[in-house]
């Protein structure tokens, strides 16, 4: 320590200063007028990494804030693509069923002008049929002339008979109804039966003899018989048959797709029409599963 003090005192720290002093004079006569640049480039050799550094971290700070807007931009654009895709959406979910009603309008008019009959048009306002006694509600009663027991049609079939009338409202009952029955023949054997519901969208044949033959996929029409629809209109088709200890069990399959209709054909009583359709036998109805 005694040491450091005799190095480091007023006599030393004088002979310090003069001796730099005199070093950077010897430095600056050597040099010449040169030494301004050689100190500016001693500095920005040292500065330069300082200077690239910084200039990087100005440039990740732009791009960060870049990305960052980029980020809020697209976000707001997703925001809004979403807004529009559910708008969209509740929009399709309105016109869906006007769009389905004006196909079924139009497979109505096709049918109207096949038929020279009579027939009023109804809407359904209530299908509560997958009930055992369910039914579908119309929006045509007395006050629009209909009865009990008129057939009702649409285009793809036959759905079913009026079965109780109000003053502006009546009561359908389909054909796939446990208390339903309707007079139907098949279409190659043309023997006739009676049609009575068993599941939604299933019925059974009874009174068909064991002796008759009868395939899947053949055409099953109405008959006539029960005097509510005109003969030959289309019912279902056969998708499961077999001999039976007495009759023929005989399964068909509605034509007409009960829990889709909005728009029905109301038949006059009695209709005095019968039809004389060709036979052809479609590809072969699997059977539904589980059986």
């Amino acid at each position: 320590m005694k040491r450091d003090g005799q190095l480091w005192n007023p006599v030393w720290r004088e002979r310090y200063i003069l001796f730099v002093l005199v070093f950077g004079h010897l430095i600056w006569v050597f040099l010449g007028r040169q030494a301004h640049s050689i100190w500016f480039s001693a500095a920005d050799f040292f500065t330069s990494p300082v200077v690239s550094i910084s200039a990087k971290w100005e440039n990740w700070r732009y791009d960060r804030s870049q990305k960052i807007k980029n980020l809020d931009a697209a976000q707001q654009e997703l925001d809004t693509l979403r807004a529009e895709l559910t708008a969209l959406r509740l929009e399709r979910q309105r016109d869906s069923a006007r769009l389905i009603e004006a196909d079924e309008a139009i497979n109505l008019l096709g049918l109207k002008s096949l038929l020279p009959i009579e027939m009023q048009t109804a809407r359904i306002i209530a299908n509560n049929r997958e009930a055992k006694y369910g039914a579908i509600v119309i929006d045509l009663g007395e006050d629009h002339g209909i009865k009990a027991d008129q057939g009702v049609i649409c285009a793809e079939g036959v759905v079913g008979r009026i079965w109780a009338v109000g003053r502006s409202q009546s009561i359908v009952l389909p054909l796939d109804a446990y208390n339903a029955s309707t007079g139907v023949m098949l279409a190659r054997s043309r023997a006739t039966g009676v049609l009575q519901g068993v599941n939604p969208g299933l019925s059974t044949i009874r009174y068909i003899s064991n002796q008759e033959t009868v395939q899947l996929g053949e055409p099953v029409y109405t008959s006539s018989l029960d005097r509510v629809f005109p003969k030959a209109l289309l019912v279902g088709y056969v998708s499961e048959v077999y001999p039976g200890s007495v009759e023929m069990y005989i399964e068909v399959t509605l034509a007409a797709p009960l829990d889709r209709l909005g728009l029905l054909f109301v038949l006059p009583s009695n209709p005095q029409l019968e039809f004389n359709p060709k036979f052809e036998l479609p590809p072969p109805i699997s059977k539904r599963d589980g059986k």
